[in-house]
């Protein structure tokens, strides 16, 4: 490689960037500053031209308020791509908003990607592609649950073993780690949007109330839980009653949103007995202490952590800005380079220099 005089100069001053590229949401870690972004992964598009109209937070405003020659989509389905060059062009998006967070103008950042554990490889060029042409100088690709233990600050390098369950929009991911690796680890595409549709469905199907996907999310974050509550909440869910084809408007109880998203739940906690099943005893015995980390968005649902535990006879508890994890994780991973480089995806291949 031929050396330029100002090599140096870019490496010392170059901007390290980790993504949570998420179904739901996508944050942004800057070196140094921490989360900068946070928000929706959704895009809004002229449906003639293909061109992106808004990103983020203004796309979501705009779901289900459309004409007919815009169409509002989420570019990611179950923790993968699925429409390439919408998702190049949010993250072009977002890598300059980060941008705009540092004082140094230097282009073309170091970056680091979240994503699911167990995905296919040609879903992991998929994501390395579009990030390398939204403008990355390098980009290194992590699984999830392994970003969000990092960014849970669970000791993942030490001989213990700790446990992380990361919730998402698309996917949940379970992983159990002892020495920097991953001793045990399952993934299913059952999260928080099944829990909006389990909403939805419930909904329709007792009540003939159709009812928007955001009207869903904002009631599971609202009154939505896993287990009993101290005190039962209620509320208004708003809709087009599917019998008289109008406005309408219908109570419910957090007790009901629970019977609603009691199977999709269920599914999630099934899945991790399925992984302490398959783990050695020894690192057994050290969850016992260290107990199960919540991590995600869908972590958040009221008393899951209280849920978990009664089910799995061990201690689950939710992490520090849940929803932020894995965006830290990889930002960690990133800065601390040298040694946590073994945790990068297919590093070799990977992280080839434009």
């Amino acid at each position: 490689m031929r050396f330029s005089p100002f090599s140096w100069l870019l490496g010392y001053f170059s901007l390290d960037i980790g993504i949570d590229l998420g179904t739901a949401n996508t944050l942004v870690h800057v070196h140094g500053k921490g989360i900068v972004i946070t928000e929706p992964s959704w895009v809004a598009i002229n449906k003639r031209t293909k061109e992106p109209i808004a990103i983020g937070s203004a796309a979501k405003e705009m779901v289900g308020r459309t004409p007919a020659n815009v169409e509002v989509i989420r570019p990611l389905r179950d923790g993968v791509i699925s429409e390439f060059e919408i998702t190049q062009a949010m993250l072009e998006y977002f890598i300059a908003k980060a941008h705009q967070q540092s004082i140094v103008p230097i282009p073309r950042p170091r970056v680091v990607v979240g994503i699911p554990a167990g995905v296919t490889e040609v879903e992991k060029r998929a994501v390395y592609d579009a990030s390398m042409a939204a403008g990355a100088r390098e980009t290194f690709l992590i699984e999830e649950p392994v970003a969000a233990a990092l960014g849970a600050g669970l000791p993942i390098g030490d001989v213990r073993g700790s446990m992380v369950v990361d919730i998402g929009g698309g996917t949940s991911e379970v992983a159990v780690m002892s020495m920097g690796g991953v001793v045990a680890s399952r993934s299913l595409r059952v999260a928080g949007d099944e829990l909006d549709e389990d909403i939805i469905q419930y909904m329709r199907n007792k009540y003939n109330l159709l009812i928007g996907q955001r009207m869903a999310e904002n009631a599971k974050m609202t009154i939505g839980s896993a287990y009993h509550l101290p005190e039962e909440k209620t509320m208004a869910l708003r809709g087009r009653n599917l019998v008289t084809g109008l406005p309408d408007s219908v109570e419910v109880s957090s007790i009901e949103l629970r019977e609603a998203t009691a199977n999709s739940v269920q599914t999630i906690i099934d899945t991790v007995k399925d992984t302490l099943d398959e783990t050695p005893p020894e690192i057994m015995a050290d969850l016992m202490d260290t107990g199960i980390c919540l991590a995600g968005g869908g972590s958040l649902l009221q008393e899951l952590d209280t849920r978990l535990t009664d089910a799995l006879q061990v201690r689950a508890w939710v992490a520090e800005d849940a929803i932020s994890c894995v965006a830290r994780g990889a930002g960690i991973a990133l800065e601390e380079f040298d040694r946590w480089k073994g945790l990068f995806v297919g590093l070799d291949r990977q992280s080839t220099r434009r």
